[in-house]
């Protein structure tokens, strides 16, 4: 077989081919997303806040199954890189044993704990029910993105970046179709309120999902997968999970902390949760394109890395940061700008607003400094130092964030609780920095050596 493109092709021209269909596909979920809790907010500033709390389960949804297609991705491109060809093709029949795997263990979660998680948040009986129905179609139904991620992350292992555009965007695009047909009951369907924008989401996953299988049998000639007889490969697995665990950490963590930070803000009041999940609505419009480079820089850097040429790593490297850096600081300029007509979007109270402004304006300080941190996590797990993302992202999220959160929310004013955030990410920095050298120095020295 003729060399992949990730060993030769140069390296801006490489990195624009393999990230932006997925940072444009990126964009267009996060779209989704701001759309999804604009037409809830439609409903009531508690079924904002019930569809809110749902994230750190859906944001853990994603870490298991985003975390397992990342060692999938890393290892199918470094095994690329070693023409270990047969090698491929397990790893690939694994990824689908995995992914199956992954989705039992939301199904039980959605059947029998919905109620349980929000009641442990709250005890307004309104956001409870809605929060419980919202929850469980997600999780009940969660084969779509499990499926969805495994397959995308294997088209760009092989970079064919082109076609995770079209399972993202297809799928996002049916969910922003549906949703205000069955959250308001349009075309002779019921209205469903919460559990409509569940069911639009899902099916969004679902067709998502289907179009990844069928992209990955007809055009990616570099994998093949053939369930017939096959049994798990316990090293490949293990293997995989040497690279996903820190993955899966880094984004559960984020579960933990989004959960943590709700309790905090729910003290002061609904409303002040409220914020908070739409800020992280807004903010994914910022982070996605980044986490989409991130996504198109990994399999270069890990299939470089396996080709044994350090100066394609380290130039990837350093044009991934410089590329997160400058979207992130065009994603500080317009929460610094622009606040308010961002929060209207979600049809904020003034007392949405008054708590929203300064919060989008605080929290916003610190994107230029994640911008470097997401960056350079890619290289992290690229090269087989996951870990170091792991220690940055449990450092930022739960050592220190919610401790000065809590200690900030016990002088009485909600605004104080934000500038946790700018903190933290100072902390996270610092960490990146020092593992950046330390890499350099343990690592890519000896790429080729």
């Amino acid at each position: 077989m003729q060399e992949n493109k990730m060993g030769v092709m140069p390296i801006d021209r490489l990195m624009i081919s393999m990230s932006l269909p997925i940072m444009l596909s990126m964009l267009v979920q996060a779209l989704y997303n701001i759309i999804d809790s604009i037409f809830v907010a439609m409903i009531s500033e508690n079924a904002l806040t019930a569809v809110s709390m749902a994230f750190p389960v859906q944001n853990l949804m994603i870490a298991v199954g985003v975390g397992t297609a990342v060692g999938v991705n890393a290892l199918l491109a470094r095994s690329l890189g070693q023409k270990a060809f047969d090698r491929v093709n397990k790893i690939a029949e694994n990824a689908v044993f995995l992914t199956m795997l992954n989705y039992l263990l939301f199904l039980v979660a959605g059947l029998f704990f919905s109620e349980l998680f929000y009641r442990s948040q709250t005890d307004i009986g309104e956001i409870v029910l809605l929060g419980k129905e919202y929850m469980s179609v997600c999780c009940i139904f969660s084969i779509g993105i499990f499926t969805q991620l495994t397959f995308e992350r294997i088209l760009q292992a092989t970079g064919k970046t082109i076609y995770t555009m079209l399972t993202q965007g297809v799928g996002a695009v049916v969910n922003i179709i549906l949703d205000p047909v069955l959250i308001f009951g349009m075309f002779g369907f019921p209205a469903m309120g919460v559990t409509g924008a569940a069911v639009a989401t899902v099916t969004g996953q679902i067709i998502g999902g289907l179009l990844g299988i069928f992209l990955n049998q007809k055009k990616n000639q570099e994998v093949r997968i053939r369930m017939r007889g096959f049994r798990p490969d316990a090293d490949i697995i293990r293997q995989i999970y040497g690279i996903g665990v820190p993955s899966i950490t880094m984004q559960a963590i984020g579960s933990v902390m989004n959960y943590g930070m709700n309790r905090i803000l729910i003290s002061f009041s609904a409303t002040a949760t409220a914020v908070f999940g739409v800020y992280f609505k807004l903010q994914s419009f910022v982070f996605m394109p980044v986490f989409g480079l991130n996504n198109g820089v990994i399999p270069i850097i890990a299939y470089n890395y396996g080709a044994k040429n350090r100066e394609r790593v380290v130039k990837c490297m350093k044009h991934s940061i410089y590329y997160a850096v400058a979207i992130m600081t065009a994603g500080l300029i317009l929460f610094q700008a622009f606040p308010e007509p961002l929060l209207r979007m979600f049809n904020a109270s003034d007392t949405m607003l008054s708590i929203g402004i300064p919060a989008l304006r605080i929290i916003s300080t610190c994107f230029v400094f994640a911008g470097v941190g997401i960056a350079s996590s890619g290289a992290f797990q690229a090269l087989g130092k996951a870990t170091y993302s792991m220690m940055t992202s449990l450092a930022r999220q739960l050592v220190v964030l919610l401790p000065v959160a809590f200690g900030l929310a016990q002088l009485g004013n909600v605004n104080l609780v934000w500038w946790a955030l700018p903190v933290a990410e100072l902390v996270s920095l610092a960490m990146t920095v020092f593992f950046l050298f330390r890499l350099n120095r343990s690592v890519i020295s000896g790429i080729g050596e």
